[in-house]
């Protein structure tokens, strides 16, 4: 589990130099094969782990402060880790065409890997504090890569904004595992999540709010939602890795996690619904507002990431099927659309929905694909969306009205959302 890390952060080191050399031989696509290779390699596990298993690997670091360098693999790890390093493959394929002609590509690809190297930390970290080594890492990382325009300076403030954000709620995130690892006696998440955590008052109250201000901030909730859209700075491969596999699920992780802890304390699962609520349907009136194409889709990803923890706040059986259901689906489609509004921008010099219509004739191929991943975010039979949307209505059937309405509006606001992305740009 070391070495997943490890591998991918020697390619970032040796980026610098590399690419510039297999640039000159148009073969920086070859670079795709390395989270590809351990994507099959993660795959080994799959069978071991269906079958209840769970893998792990300690390496003392610094014992004195309990720090240590343990690992921790399930079904969770191992969802978050084939979605790294395999839409990260066709990220990094994309990447080596979409900015060949940039003139710091050695630089792009070192912090895409490294960027890649700490998602990859994060969700097989065992121990609390390399786990919140990695946060700060990803916040670090996804501000170079915000910000690789740097000679904007409007580029590097925002790129400063989602850094502020993020990097505070994760200094929150800090002080509440201090308190959680206080209370139960152990800094390892493997011992953490083995029993519902027995404790109330306002300490754990207190504990519960911070945690969830570090989830909040990195997957962008409500009232933190604001900085996400202003990321779209970004080069569109990294928006396209930032929303659907890495950074912004760093938050929705976090609390899946901690859900067998966490779960069935009322004020947890209460902020989780709140939170989650507001920021679906909000997210979607403004994705359907929004002119820019990469800010319909960062909108949408708001609506995604909202849903995912309105489902962790209902927190039953069915809730868990459906989050885990959701998650792959908007990870699958959601780099696909970023991907695709990449290839428009690139081909029509625009990302302004109000100056694009009649691609169709022009960029057949792009628009059969855009109504592929369209019917996904719509969730429309027959794609996997389809699947995830029915999983939600059955998780929020069986609670009551309110939540079943959310859920609704949430869905017709997805529908309207992939009928823009098909019509505006292409019709």
């Amino acid at each position: 589990m070391l070495a997943f890390v490890l591998i991918v952060l020697l390619v970032a080191a040796l980026s610098p130099r590399l690419v510039p050399w297999l640039a000159t031989r148009q073969k920086v696509s070859l670079l795709a094969l390395i989270p590809a290779c351990l994507f099959i390699y993660a795959l080994t596990y799959l069978p071991a782990i269906i079958d209840g298993q769970t893998f792990s690997q300690v390496t003392q670091w610094m014992p004195s402060i309990g720090l240590s360098l343990s690992f921790y693999f399930d079904g969770l790890s191992l969802l978050f880790v084939l979605l790294i390093t395999g839409i990260g493959s066709f990220i990094v394929w994309f990447a080596s065409d979409y900015m060949r002609d940039h003139h710091d590509l050695g630089r792009f690809f070192l912090w895409l890997f490294a960027f890649m190297a700490a998602m990859l930390g994060l969700v097989m970290a065992d121990n609390l504090l390399l786990l919140f080594v990695f946060w700060e890492l990803t916040s670090i990382t996804s501000y170079m890569l915000i910000g690789f325009n740097h000679e904007s300076e409007k580029t590097r403030k925002l790129a400063l904004q989602g850094l502020f954000v993020t990097v505070g709620g994760g200094l929150l995130m800090m002080t509440g595992i201090i308190i959680l690892s206080s209370m139960t006696g152990t800094l390892q998440m493997s011992e953490i999540i083995q029993q519902p955590l027995d404790a109330h008052g306002t300490l754990v109250n207190v504990m519960l709010v911070l945690i969830l201000m570090g989830a909040f901030t990195k997957s962008a909730q409500f009232p933190f939602h604001f900085w996400l859209p202003n990321a779209m700075a970004a080069p569109t491969p990294v928006s396209a890795f930032l929303h659907s596999a890495t950074m912004v699920k760093a938050g929705v992780f976090l609390m899946a996690r901690l859900h067998p802890a966490l779960g069935e304390q009322i004020l947890w699962s209460n902020l989780q619904l709140w939170a989650g609520g507001i920021t679906m349907i909000l997210s979607g009136i403004l994705a359907y507002t929004a002119i820019d194409l990469k800010k319909v889709l960062a909108y949408s990803t708001l609506m995604a990431l909202g849903t995912l923890t309105f489902l962790l706040g209902i927190g039953s059986q069915a809730a868990i099927v459906a989050f885990v259901g959701f998650l792959l689906s908007h990870s699958l489609y959601k780099a696909s659309l970023f991907m695709l509004a990449g290839t428009i921008d690139h081909s029509a010099g625009t990302k302004d929905l109000s100056q694009l219509g009649g691609l169709k004739k022009t960029m057949p191929i792009t628009f059969i694909l855009m109504i592929v991943a369209a019917f996904s975010l719509a969730g429309l039979p027959p794609v996997f969306g389809f699947i995830a949307k029915e999983l939600l209505f059955e998780a929020t059937l069986a609670t009551n009205i309110g939540l079943v309405l959310i859920a609704t509006t949430m869905a017709c606001l997805g529908v309207a959302v992939a009928i823009i992305l098909v019509i505006k740009p292409f019709l």
